[in-house]
C-alpha cells in the first residue's frame, strides 16, 4: 500500500487505543461507513424534518431517508468516475473511493438539529447574539463536530475515529466561519459556493462552513493527505461527489414528496414555465425594478432566476441551455407527472417511481470531472445540460413549495418552539440548586466544551473572540462560550418530536412524566 494511501486510510488513534471495539469490516472505508451507520446521530435522522415535519405524513422523506438516496447517487458517481476514462485525473487529485463517498452522503446530515434547516436558523441566530459564539451553528460543522468531536459510542471517547479520507469528505465546505484557511475563502474575488457573507447578516463570516474553532485542527489533519492535490478551499473528490448527490437527490425526491401529497399542482407551475417560454424575449427586456414589483405574474420569478444566474455563475450560465431545461422540465414533470393527480393506485405510484428513476439516471450520466474547475463548484459537477435542469427543479420546488403562506406559518412555530427550548436548558444551567439534576448528556457536553474552549484560550486566544469581534477574556467569559456550544450542541442532538416533548416537559405543560430518559 503506497505511502498516499495510508495517509488517506490512518485514522487518529491507533486501532489497539479502541478499547475491544471490533469493526466487521477489514477495509477502512467500509468500516468507516459501518461506523456511521451504526451511530445513534444517524438513527435520529428517521426524526428530523426534511422538509415539513418528520411526524407528518409517512410519504414524505426525512432525514434519514434522504440520506440513504443521496448515498445511493453518490456510490453510483463514484463508481462512474473511477470506471471510465476520468480515473487518472481522479486519482492525481487524491482518488475516490466508492466506500468514502458513500459514507460521507450517508453522515452529511448528522449534524441536522430539529426542524431541518428552519432549526439551524434559529439555533445560529440564538448561537451569535445570546451566546456570543462568533461561529454560531451551522449544519454542515455541526455534523463534522458528531462525527470527531460529541459522538460517544464509537471506538475512541470523543468521535467516531474515522480515516482522513472520511473525516474529509464531510467536509463540504472545507473552511471555518471566519478564520481558517489564510487567506480566507470569503476574500476570493469570486468565493466558492457558500463562503461568501449572507447579504442579511454582513460581518458574520461565511455563510456556510464545515468547521468550527473547536474542530479546527481536525479539519486541518483530515486535509493534511490532500495538501498538494487540491487547494485549500477545494472539496476533495469525495466530498465533491457527496455534495452533487445531495443536489441531485434534493432536487427530485422533494418534488415527489409534494405531488403525493398534493401541495404541488399542474396549473400554476405550467403557467410559470409556460409564460416564461412563450414570452423570454419580451421578459429579458423588462427592468430589474418592474421584475422585482410585479415578480408574482407568471414568468417573472423564472426570469428573475435567469439573471441571478448569469450574476452568480456566469462560468456555465447560457440562454439556450436554460430555454433547453425549462422546456425538458416542462414536458417531463409539469405535463407526465404532474398532469395526472396522484391518487395512491398502481398507476400513479409507478408514474413517480418513473419520474425519479429516469431523472436520477440522466443526471447522473451528465456528470463529469475537469481538473480546473470554477471556485463556484467542485472538480465533479455536471454538463452544462444537466446543470441547468437541476437549477429548474430546484427553482420550482423553492417556489411552490417552500415559499408557501402555511408552511411558514408552520415554521414561525417550529422557530418558537426551538428558542424557547434554548431559553428553558438556560434557565436550568443557571440554577445552582437544580443543576445536579441536569440531563447527564447536557452535564457531559458541558464538561467537553469547557475542556475546548480553556484549551483555546490557552493555546489560540487569538481565535476567540465574540460575535461582533471583540477578544474574548477571563476565565468567565471562557465559560460562558462553552456553555453556549453545550446547549446548541444538546438541542442539535434532538428528533422533532424530543424537542417538542422536552419543552413541554420541562415547562409544564403536560403532567406526563419525560419519557425518554436517554437522549442524544
Amino acid at each position: 500500500m503506497g505511502s498516499g494511501v495510508q495517509r488517506r486510510t490512518g485514522r487518529r488513534e491507533d486501532a489497539a487505543e479502541a478499547g475491544g471495539f471490533a469493526d466487521l469490516a477489514t477495509d477502512p472505508f467500509r468500516a468507516d461507513r459501518d461506523r456511521l451507520v451504526a451511530s445513534p446521530f444517524f438513527a435520529r435522522l428517521g426524526g428530523v424534518t426534511q422538509v415539513v415535519s418528520a411526524s407528518g405524513s409517512a410519504l414524505l422523506h426525512n432525514r434519514l431517508t434522504h440520506s440513504l438516496k443521496v448515498a445511493q447517487v453518490a456510490r453510483s458517481i463514484a463508481e462512474r468516475i473511477t470506471g471510465d476514462e476520468s480515473g487518472e485525473l481522479v486519482a492525481k487529485l487524491g482518488g475516490c473511493a466508492p466506500d468514502v463517498a458513500e459514507a460521507a452522503a450517508l453522515g452529511h446530515d448528522l449534524g441536522h438539529p430539529p426542524f431541518g434547516h428552519l432549526g439551524e436558523q434559529v439555533l445560529d441566530r440564538i448561537a451569535r447574539n445570546r451566546y456570543g459564539l462568533a461561529d454560531g451553528f451551522e449544519g454542515n460543522a455541526q455534523t463534522f463536530r458528531i462525527a470527531t468531536t460529541t459522538e460517544a459510542g464509537g471506538p475512541t471517547p470523543k468521535g467516531l475515529n474515522l480515516t482522513a479520507a472520511t473525516r474529509a469528505a464531510l467536509a463540504k465546505y472545507p473552511w471555518a466561519r471566519l478564520h481558517r484557511p489564510c487567506p480566507h475563502p470569503s476574500a476570493m474575488p469570486t468565493p466558492p459556493r457558500g463562503a461568501a457573507e449572507p447579504p442579511e447578516a454582513p460581518g458574520t463570516g461565511s455563510a456556510k462552513f464545515s468547521a468550527y474553532l473547536t474542530e479546527l485542527d481536525e479539519l486541518e489533519q483530515a486535509r493534511a493527505p490532500f495538501a498538494d492535490r487540491i487547494e485549500p478551499w477545494q472539496q476533495t473528490v469525495e466530498a465533491s461527489v457527496m455534495d452533487l448527490a445531495d443536489d441531485i437527490a434534493y432536487a427530485i425526491h422533494d418534488l415527489q414528496d409534494f405531488h403525493r401529497i398534493g401541495v404541488l399542482q399542474h396549473a400554476e407551475v405550467a403557467t410559470e414555465l409556460g409564460r416564461w417560454l412563450d414570452s423570454a424575449g419580451e421578459l429579458a427586456t423588462l427592468p430589474d425594478a418592474e421584475l422585482r414589483e410585479r415578480h408574482r405574474r407568471p414568468g417573472r420569478s423564472l426570469e428573475h432566476l435567469r439573471r441571478r444566474m448569469h450574476e452568480k455563475d456566469s462560468w456555465i450560465t447560457d440562454d439556450d441551455a436554460f430555454a433547453d431545461a425549462v422546456a425538458r422540465v416542462r414536458g417531463e414533470l409539469v405535463d407526465e407527472l404532474l398532469g395526472v393527480p396522484f391518487d395512491g393506485s398502481v398507476e400513479a405510484e409507478q408514474a413517480t417511481a418513473t419520474f425519479s428513476a429516469r431523472w436520477t439516471a440522466r443526471l447522473v450520466r451528465g456528470v463529469l470531472v475537469t481538473p480546473s474547475p470554477s471556485t463556484r463548484t467542485g472538480h465533479v459537477t455536471l454538463r452544462p445540460a444537466q446543470w441547468h435542469e437541476v437549477q429548474v427543479l430546484k427553482f420550482v420546488h423553492r417556489l411552490f413549495v417552500l415559499q408557501r403562506a402555511d408552511l411558514a406559518l408552520h415554521q414561525r412555530g417550529q422557530a418558537s418552539l426551538v428558542a424557547n427550548l434554548v431559553d428553558a436548558l438556560d434557565g436550568w444551567l443557571a440554577d445552582r440548586a437544580e443543576a445536579s439534576r441536569l440531563p447527564r448528556r447536557l452535564h457531559d457536553l458541558l464538561e467537553l466544551a469547557e475542556d475546548q474552549y480553556t484549551a483555546l484560550a490557552r493555546t489560540a486566544p487569538e481565535l476567540l473572540v465574540g460575535a461582533t469581534g471583540e477578544p474574548v477574556r477571563g476565565a468567565d467569559a471562557v465559560r460562558g462560550l462553552a456553555r453556549g456550544r453545550a446547549v446548541i450542541d444538546f438541542v442539535a442532538s434532538l428528533t422533532d418530536n424530543q424537542a417538542q416533548g422536552m419543552l413541554d416537559a420541562i415547562t409544564g405543560r403536560t403532567a406526563q412524566p419525560w419519557s425518554e430518559p436517554s437522549v442524544l
